[in-house]
C-alpha cells in the first residue's frame, strides 16, 4: 500500500491550506493510499542552525518529522504564499528533514519520493507563485513533483463557516491531485 504524508505549511487556525489539503487527502485515500495527515504545529523545531545541529544533534521533533517522511512514498503539501514564496515554517521543516543522521542515505526523506503540491489564498492567483519556488526546492532535493498542481484562488469564497471546501469543482480538482499523487507514488515505488 502506498504511504503518503500530508501537511500544510501553515498552522493558523482555520488555515485555508489546511482546508484544501484535507480534500486532497480524501482523493488519495479513495485511490487506496494510506495517508498520515499531520500538522507542523505538532512538530515544533528551532530555526535551523548548523552550529546547533553540530552541538546538540537534530532536535527530537525534527527527527520525528523526518522519520515520517522517510517512511512515506510521497507527500501532499499545501503552502501559503508569503511574498511570492513559501513560509519560514515550511522551509525550516523541509531543511531539518534534509539533514543526514546516523547511517541514513543523503536526503533519505526526499530522494525518490513523489509530491503533489497545492496552494490557496484569498487573492486572484491563489498562491500560484509559491508553487514555482516549492517545486524548485523539492525537485532540487530529489523529489519528483507532479506536473499537475493546484492554486485555489479566492478560497475564502469556496468554504463554509467551518472552513470546509464546499465548491464541487474545487473538490474534484483537489481529490484528483491526491489520487494522481497516490498513483504516481505507487508506480515509482513498484
Amino acid at each position: 500500500m502506498v504511504k503518503l504524508v500530508a501537511f500544510a505549511g501553515s498552522t493558523r487556525d482555520k488555515s485555508f491550506n489546511q482546508s484544501i489539503i484535507e480534500v486532497a487527502v480524501e482523493g488519495a485515500k479513495e485511490a487506496g493510499a494510506e495517508v498520515n495527515l499531520i500538522s507542523l504545529a505538532d512538530y515544533p523545531m528551532p530555526i535551523f542552525n548548523q552550529d546547533d545541529e553540530t552541538n546538540n544533534g537534530i532536535p527530537e521533533k525534527a527527527q520525528q518529522f523526518k522519520e515520517l517522511l522517510i517512511a512515506a512514498d510521497g507527500f501532499l503539501i499545501a503552502s501559503p504564499e508569503y511574498n511570492s514564496s513559501y513560509p519560514a515554517l515550511l522551509k525550516n521543516a523541509i531543511d531539518w528533514a534534509s539533514r543526514q543522521s546516523g547511517d541514513e542515505k543523503v536526503l533519505a526523506a526526499y530522494k525518490g519520493k513523489v509530491a503533489g503540491i497545492m496552494a490557496a489564498s484569498e487573492g486572484a492567483l491563489g498562491g500560484m507563485r509559491v508553487l514555482v519556488t516549492l517545486r524548485m526546492l523539492l525537485e532540487n532535493i530529489g523529489t519528483l513533483v507532479l506536473p499537475n498542481q493546484k492554486a485555489i484562488a479566492r478560497v475564502h469564497t469556496l468554504l463554509d463557516e467551518n472552513g470546509k471546501v464546499t465548491d464541487e469543482k474545487t473538490i474534484k480538482q483537489l481529490k484528483l491531485l491526491g489520487k494522481q499523487t497516490a498513483e504516481l507514488a505507487a508506480k515509482v515505488n513498484a
